[in-house]
């Protein structure tokens, strides 16, 4: 669903040198999702009618990210102002508001975009973003009258006085389209910066007699990511939405803090996570589930009732049914375990179908590799599989098998066989002590 009266344009064209890295800034994740994708999702919550993201020359990985969604290129760097100018055409023929986001300001709210939306109306053409934050630094101070912003000052241009002003400018805007671009057509570079600075639209609005409101929001999720340093700043506050969200569905975190998940962890209803668990893109937890200390899951769906851990490793493509009991130092990969399935500690299950209530003992591996291919391996219905067994792929163990710890299996096995693979069993009678008296009496060390 889309609402015909708003655009968006994202300005993501920042080199981001600052965070010394070849990824280009606003691609750098938070909660496993770049924080482009964060803004884009929270700003599709509002149903625009399209979406621009300003990108710089040679930023295809940017480009890239923001599809489906229209990029525009900023060749030149001449400022917000310029960037927001670059992305007019792209907006085509739509006649309604313009929303201007930053795509390294990724923790904004839809309920702070929606406050602007709501100030917005006939008396009142533009809505610029505000907040108070305990250490101003180097923010654009607003200077207000009223409700009203009367101009911006960025740190750079600000007088002492200026700079002691505790309301700092945001950076998003909120305006209608022809009275926003008629605003940017105004601007001049004649600042310390010798950029074309969005803020100045505020002045200008206020000098022709249309002032702008202004909407306050908190310094969190306005904040904007520039070094790694603040990029673990905003991960450590979205780690806490997560969480509080998580909890509020019903999950139980009994050390939160510890607890790190991705922006799409999914949970079905009541579950119980313990300390240090990591939770990396796509997995999803069935109701009443217990993930136990430890554990490391990505790409995985675990079943309803299922206990995982401590200490076990989920990996992409891997799927457990209800009731499963993965334990520790066990490790799944692309792997099924069908219902009430059992791997209880110190097992490797990789590109394997494992029937319901199969038990695989201490030690078994699926040998799914070949030095040249990954091969499958399948266990049936009620499989028991001995402890130190390697399942050399691909191979095929029938329901209700029986293999014999130690095994080292290379054929199918038929349904309901007992199975042995390993070599007989010699004892030479006496042999370890004439061995030892063969020997100098005082080891080697």
């Amino acid at each position: 669903m889309t609402d015909s009266d708003l655009a968006v344009i994202i300005l993501a064209a920042g080199q981001g040198t600052r965070m010394k890295s070849r990824l280009p800034k606003v691609l750098h994740p938070l909660a496993g999702k770049p924080m482009l994708g964060h803004v884009i999702d929270t700003v599709s919550a509002l149903g625009p009618n399209r979406i621009v993201v300003v990108v710089g020359p040679d930023m295809e990985q940017v480009a890239n990210a923001a599809q489906p969604h229209r990029t525009v290129v900023q060749q030149d760097r001449l400022g917000t102002g310029h960037a927001v100018a670059c992305a007019k055409n792209a907006l085509g023929d739509h006649v309604g508001d313009v929303l201007i986001l930053y795509g390294d300001v990724p923790l904004i709210t839809v309920q702070t975009l929606e406050a602007m939306r709501a100030t917005r109306d006939c008396d009142t053409k533009m809505v610029g973003l505000t907040f108070r934050p305990s250490d101003p630094a180097r923010y654009g101070r607003v200077i207000s009258n009223g409700d009203h912003i009367e101009r911006i000052v960025e740190y750079k241009d600000a007088s002492a006085e200026e700079r002691a002003i505790g309301l700092c400018n945001a950076g998003m805007v909120l305006g209608a389209r022809d009275v926003l671009f008629d605003l940017i057509a105004r601007l001049d570079n004649r600042n310390a910066q010798g950029e074309y600075y969005l803020t100045d639209v505020f002045a200008s609005a206020y000098a022709n007699g249309s002032p702008a409101a202004m909407v306050e929001g908190s310094a969190q999720e306005v904040l904007g990511v520039n070094d790694r340093k603040e990029l673990a700043q905003a991960e450590k506050i979205l780690q806490g939405r997560l969480r509080a969200r998580a909890m509020a569905d019903g999950v139980t975190f009994l050390d939160p803090d510890t607890v790190w998940l991705s922006s799409d962890t999914r949970f079905d209803g009541e579950a119980v996570v313990e300390p240090n668990v990591f939770f990396g893109p796509g997995v999803r937890v069935g109701r009443d589930a217990l993930i136990r200390a430890f554990c490391h899951l990505e790409g995985t769906e675990i079943g309803t009732g299922a206990r995982i851990g401590p200490f076990a490793r989920l990996r992409p493509g891997s799927s457990l049914s209800q009731n499963v009991h993965i334990g520790n130092f066990v490790e799944i990969k692309n792997a099924n375990m069908g219902e009430g399935a059992k791997a209880n500690h110190l097992a490797y299950v990789g590109d394997a179908d494992v029937g319901p209530k199969a038990n695989l003992g201490a030690g078994t591996i699926t040998c799914n590799y070949d030095g040249f291919a990954k091969h499958r391996t399948a266990i049936g219905a009620g499989a028991f599989i001995g402890s130190n067994t390697a399942l050399v792929a691909p191979v095929s163990v029938g329901d209700g098998v029986i293999v014999g710890a130690g095994s080292t299996i290379t054929e199918n096995i038929p349904a309901d066989d007992l199975a042995l693979g390993r070599g007989r069993q010699t004892n030479l009678s006496g042999r370890a002590k004439l061995f030892r008296e063969a020997r100098p009496p005082k080891r080697a060390k």
